[in-house]
């Protein structure tokens, strides 16, 4: 029996966790659950998985839960301090990390520090503050297991594997809703447009992030902390069909690959049972019906999501939380539509152009990174 706590289990990655948990009953069991302010779907949660704990980011609606659950076992936490007591549960043995943004940082710290293997579903964790959290993983001896598919698949791809003869990771793209399009036809895409995403069912911040490639950028920088890679060694591929998940070419030319179909569930449940694998529903690959699979070059001069990105992860220090802090309020302003599409580039552009970089950032110059962000975006997009 493997015991989890899950952060952020009302999300897209969280709902699915527990759809694995449900679909494993003599296996796996919930120790907490912790979630930004969705309480009515909390609520449900606890009922059928029943926690000993339940934690609540916001503070109000973590009352309105701690009534509505009256009638049960579970305790109720509230804030930043009872999101970390989620993470540090002394029952569990395995964090799912999937709460969106940088308010994963401090409860992923706080786990791994407690012991716990950590299920890694949010990227801001490693973008932001990579050198901190591999350097107490290996110092607390514990596992960072990725449940992004495609890191994911590169993680399945190096199993078995002498990882220094790796010669170059290949990162997989989709190429979102708007692969192929020219700059001019982006200047007037809606929010419905950027969260048609022609195969994968994400929520709807990550669903804009594949849709200008920034989501790529950010997981180009979170792959080279997972697997020590240096930057210039991950190429992204652009490959619509979404079988393959991402591969690693080796020094010899040989190139291993994982593939299935887009679906998270597959790399959740990897990562949760890992190294063993477990049966799972849904539809198999069908090569006859797939027909071919095709690749191509991503446009960093339309898609300059992924290009800055790239600027930020050389750069280094502050500057990754620049950008996804940019990007994260970015996004927000387009999906409130109050910015278009391509406002989201000049925003970041102009984020990481006014910041002066620090180097080797310790948590609170990190979080001040971000506050500095916030300000400026503030004080010209209002």
């Amino acid at each position: 029996m493997k015991v989890i706590s899950v952060l952020g289990s009302t999300g897209s990655i969280g709902t699915q966790t527990m759809d694995i948990v449900r679909a494993n009953p003599g296996s796996l069991k919930v120790a907490a659950l912790a979630a930004g302010s969705n309480i009515k779907l909390l609520e449900e949660q606890i009922r059928e998985f029943k926690p000993a704990l339940a934690a609540v980011y916001d503070e109000a609606a973590a009352a309105s839960l701690k009534e509505a659950v009256k009638d049960t076992d579970v305790r109720v936490a509230a804030g930043m301090d009872g999101i970390i007591e989620a993470a540090c549960v002394q029952e569990a043995d395995t964090v799912v990390t999937s709460m969106v943004g940088m308010i994963g940082i401090k409860p992923t710290i706080a786990a791994i520090r407690s012991g716990k293997d950590i299920a890694l579903a949010n990227k801001e964790t490693l973008v932001c503050a990579g050198h901190i959290i591999t350097a107490l993983a290996r110092e607390y001896g514990v596992s960072i297991l990725p449940v992004d598919s495609e890191h994911s698949a590169i993680f399945q791809s190096l199993h078995g594997e002498n990882r220094h003869r790796v010669e170059k990771i290949l990162l997989t793209a989709s190429g979102g809703p708007f692969r192929g399009k020219k700059k001019s036809e982006l200047k007037d895409m809606t929010v419905e447009d950027a969260l048609k995403h022609p195969n994968w069912s994400m929520g709807r911040k990550i669903t804009v992030d594949s849709a200008t490639l920034v989501n790529k950028g950010l997981e180009v920088m979170e792959a080279g902390w997972l697997f020590d890679v240096p930057i210039d060694s991950i190429q992204v591929v652009v490959h619509p069909q979404s079988i393959i998940h991402s591969m690693v070419e080796y020094v010899d030319g040989a190139i291993m690959a994982q593939l299935g179909m887009p679906d998270m569930k597959l790399p959740i449940q990897y990562a949760l049972f890992y190294p063993d694998r477990r049966y799972l529903e849904g539809k198999r690959v069908d090569f006859f019906e797939l027909g071919e699979m095709t690749f191509e070059k991503p446009d960093l001069e339309v898609f300059r999501g992924l290009k800055l990105a790239l600027d930020a992860a050389h750069e280094k220090g502050t500057m990754p939380t620049v950008f996804n802090a940019a990007n994260e309020k970015a996004v927000e302003l387009f999906l409130n539509r109050r910015i278009g599409f391509l406002d989201i580039y000049d925003i970041i552009e102009g984020c990481m152009q006014s910041h002066k970089t620090v180097d080797l950032p310790d948590v609170e110059e990190i979080l001040n990174a971000e506050r500095e962000v916030y300000e400026y975006i503030g004080s010209r997009w209002k």
